[in-house]
């Protein structure tokens, strides 16, 4: 089997990664919601585009999709500020041409009115059944989209033992479960880019709302991207240039593939890395690589013995052969452990005291 080559995506490849999927989460997901009107369809359905397009395009961009995710990334120390316009330009942009879309094809229904009729979120006189107090929807939607990002966070944690190729299902199956819990009140946001890519297209009414699907999901994304590293701990050295710190990190700098490797600094063990989620290193920082460097040539062991060789007796590690006790020469005069041979001295030098003249040597204590 040939080697997989992995390339670092370019910028405008992240940028269509997160284009084309937030165009799949909000076609379908709002298609679904236009077309059946039935809420166990309509959350299904937004869950498996995320499962779907994250197992498609995460290993590009990490598969946010969604505004409000990325700022709940940066925030949480998993992604570079200079990251963010770039992903949040590529949802609105997927986001508009969904809804832009959807506008188009449901023209081929007979009488079909586009106002109020686009899936759009609402609240208060808006609300097809019993009006949902403004204040509540803010408060719904900063709740859910928190506990959305603290399960996102949570399940891409480096220190989280599961399977990581069960994050996209379990990131996918918690976006149904918020559908279920709160499309009867204001047709569940918790995603920027969902609510103005259909919202633009449904009427004045749903215009003047949107601020609220705006503001509600972007606050409750920046509670839990802060307080995650709080609550449970950091996990990773953040990303250079993330959460409080506004430098913007390395030129250059990527995102690498799957959301393991993008959410946790890249860390081994990922979708679409052997052995690496959103994020992400920090053997390199939730995300980034380190720069190339040229390999160095090992350094030779001059002590190493060569491969297949026997080490001589003597060696590192081998022990020396047993010789038996050899008689030794008598040590020659000058050679080491001989004794010394009387050298003749100056008169009254120490070691040769005056008048000595039998070549004795004699030792006295020095004047």
């Amino acid at each position: 089997m040939s080697d997989i080559v992995q390339d670092t995506p370019t910028t405008g490849q992240k940028f269509t990664a997160e284009a084309l999927g937030t165009f799949v989460l909000v076609f379908f997901g709002c298609g679904a919601a236009i077309m059946s009107g039935d809420y166990v369809t309509t959350g299904l359905t937004f869950g498996l585009t995320v499962v779907v397009m994250s197992y498609a395009v995460g290993r590009i961009s990490g598969g946010h999709f969604n505004p409000a995710v990325t700022l709940g990334a940066v925030l949480g120390g998993r992604l570079p500020w200079n990251q963010v316009g770039i992903y949040m330009a590529a949802q609105l942009l997927g986001g508009l041409l969904a809804g832009a879309a959807l506008f188009g094809l449901n023209q081929g229904f007979d009488g079909f009115s586009a106002e109020g009729n686009m899936a759009q979120n609402f609240y208060g006189d808006q609300s097809p059944g019993v009006p949902f107090a403004l204040w509540a929807a803010l408060l719904l939607e900063m709740l859910l989209t928190a506990v959305f990002l603290w399960v996102i966070l949570a399940v891409t944690d480096e220190r989280n033992e599961v399977n990581v190729a069960m994050g996209p299902l379990a990131i996918g199956l918690s976006l149904a479960m918020i559908h279920f819990a709160s499309m009867s009140a204001t047709g569940t946001s918790v995603n920027p880019a969902r609510s103005i890519g259909v919202g633009v297209f449904a009427g004045t009414d749903a215009i003047v709302q949107l601020w609220v699907f705006v503001v509600a999901p972007l606050v409750g994304a920046a509670v839990a991207g802060l307080t995650y590293p709080l609550l449970f701990g950091q996990g990773a050295t953040p990303v250079a240039g993330s959460g409080l710190n506004f430098g913007g990190g390395r030129r250059g700098q990527f995102v690498p593939a799957g959301y393991e490797a993008q959410w946790n600094q890249g860390q081994q063990g990922g979708w679409g890395q052997p052995g690496a989620a959103w994020g992400a290193p920090p053997q390199q920082q939730w995300g980034q690589p380190e720069p190339y460097q040229q390999p160095q040539q090992p350094q030779p062991d001059p002590y190493a013995v060569p491969h297949g060789a026997q080490p001589a007796p003597g060696q590192w590690g081998q022990p020396e052969p047993y010789q038996p006790p050899q008689e030794q020469p008598p040590a020659q005069p000058g050679q080491w452990g001989a004794p010394q041979q009387p050298q003749p001295g100056a008169p009254g030098h120490w070691g040769n005291p005056d008048g000595d003249d039998d070549g004795r040597t004699q030792v006295r204590r020095p004047d």
